[in-house]
């Protein structure tokens, strides 16, 4: 049996709240792709595209703040686990670090991509 509350819309909305409140005090990458995000975030809505293009460039753009959520998971679970250096603990951080390069990887290209479609169209 799992040690879980009941479901509760507004209490898990609260928990989901905090924890991005805890990331943006505490997680400077985050910040600094959460300020990427609110400058680029107008650009696709006045940018003259199909939506398509529009959804894709949201969608690359919101993975990789996802990615950097889950990598920080992972690193304050391992962190709770061990302090002390272990490989597999490095591991497991390594392949976070992975995660929140393939997304950045997959906004930078995807990105360039539509914006090369777009300005040569002009």
């Amino acid at each position: 049996m799992r040690n879980q509350p009941k479901y509760n819309f507004f209490k898990n909305t609260s928990y989901a709240l905090s924890g991005l409140k805890d990331l943006v005090q505490n997680e400077t990458s985050f910040k600094i792709e959460l300020i990427i995000t609110m400058i680029l975030l107008p650009l696709i809505i006045v940018i003259e595209t199909t939506l398509a293009y529009k959804a894709l460039m949201f969608i690359s753009l919101m993975g990789m703040l996802i990615a950097e959520a889950i990598n920080s998971a992972i690193e304050r679970v391992v962190d709770l686990v061990t302090l002390e250096h272990h490989h597999m603990a490095g591991r497991a951080k390594d392949v976070g670090s992975t995660i929140v390069f393939l997304s950045i990887f997959v906004f930078v290209a995807t990105w360039s991509l539509i914006l090369l479609d777009i300005f040569s169209k002009n």
